[in-house]
């Protein structure tokens, strides 16, 4: 007696249920089975449905290679829900394996399919795929796929790789309309992470649109002596926020150059030394100013500080342990010692001979050559 469609489908369907659950209890080996019955009874409608347990069963199991043939036989029956979900366990399987280049294939799967449900995870996985082979086109075609969707957990990563490379491009407008659209997926409240996220990388797009405009004002030849000042100090000082310390230096270096701006420049890149004249060309008495000048012109100003504490703090401690020792007779040798501590560094000997120059001025003789010892 032939068994009729509907009993057989009656069937597939209890199989299907009861393979579920033994899946659900740990019991993996019997519900393969289960599913694997479903299969044999041929064409049904729960055939996609139980190749795609099959297929998560045995993976669970370790049985990689056969969990992907049964994600192929749901694939196959085009089935609108399993058959989309099987493509994207397949894909797993090859991402975790590190066979990326396989696991490409199948996620374009998921994306022929056209379930909205998938076609986020799909996307951004192919788009991070071409994005690794260099090939930035098609990686942006994909996120912005993602983006298009609305979806609020993949949209933002997908917004903030592709804000990144348009970055590394020199698009920051593009940036900014890319993480923009971003931060509207993003509830701040239950996603602080992803929000503080995309929110930085919007602030970095605005200070990199800001380079790009002070580099613009000063394209001219000769810069303008009105704004050229003012765009050379707020380009010096903002390359340094982008890792571009050794840019700004130069920066610096081309405006003190320019004799028709030099004066406003090094007034503004003196700013925080103290008072200046009007030129902003300061009476350069002080020796140390051209030392700090220089340092912040091209970002060392942490490190000099470093070494001025450095100094004092090994002067200070030649004179000290001296005095907690409340020894006497080498008194001599102790200051001596002391005063060469600055010798080693890049600075000592306009130190020095700020000494020797005060010196003479107050005793009318040269200084003794102290500084060796």
């Amino acid at each position: 007696m032939i068994e009729s469609p509907d009993a057989v489908s009656d069937d597939a369907a209890r199989l299907c249920e009861e393979a579920r659950g033994l899946a659900e209890n740990g019991e993996a080996e019997r519900a393969a089975l289960l599913f694997e019955r479903v299969l044999a009874l041929g064409d049904t409608p729960f055939r996609a449905r139980a190749a795609l347990g099959l297929a998560v069963v045995l993976d669970d199991a370790g049985h990689v290679e056969r969990a992907r043939e049964a994600d192929r036989a749901a694939i196959a029956t085009a089935d609108p829900e399993y058959g989309p979900r099987a493509a994207y366990h397949l894909a797993l399987t090859h991402e975790r394996a590190g066979e990326h280049e396989l696991a490409a294939p199948a996620w374009r799967v998921v994306v022929d399919f056209g379930n909205p449900a998938y076609l986020p995870p799909a996307h951004l996985a192919l788009a991070r795929i071409a994005d690794d082979a260099g090939d930035f086109d098609t990686a942006r075609d994909h996120w912005e796929a993602v983006i298009a969707t609305g979806d609020a957990e993949y949209g933002p990563p997908a917004a903030h790789d592709l804000a990144q490379r348009l970055l590394e491009r020199d698009e920051p407008a593009r940036a900014q309309r890319v993480l923009t659209t971003g931060l509207k997926l993003i509830d701040r409240g239950t996603a602080p992470y992803a929000y503080g996220r995309l929110a930085v990388a919007l602030g970095i797009s605005y200070l990199d649109q800001a380079i790009g405009a002070f580099g613009a004002a000063l394209g001219e030849e000769p810069p303008d002596p009105e704004f050229g000042p003012l765009a050379t100090e707020l380009l010096a000082r903002t390359l340094p926020l982008r890792g571009r310390g050794a840019e700004a230096g130069e920066v610096w270096r081309r405006g003190l150059a320019e004799p028709g701006t030099a004066g406003q420049v090094r007034a503004r890149l003196r700013r925080d030394f103290g008072d200046t004249d009007d030129d902003g060309d300061g009476d350069g008495d002080l020796w140390w100013e051209p030392v700090v000048e220089h340092a912040v012109s091209d970002g060392s100003l942490p490190a000099l500080a470093g070494e001025a504490f450095g100094a004092l703090d090994h002067m200070y401690a030649l004179l000290a342990v001296r005095y907690a020792e409340r020894r006497s007779g080498d008194a001599r040798e102790t200051l001596g010692r002391a005063v060469r501590v600055p010798s080693d560094y890049g600075w000592g000997p306009l130190l020095h001979e700020s000494f020797a120059e005060r010196f003479r001025l107050a005793t009318g003789t040269a200084a003794p050559d102290w500084t060796e010892g």
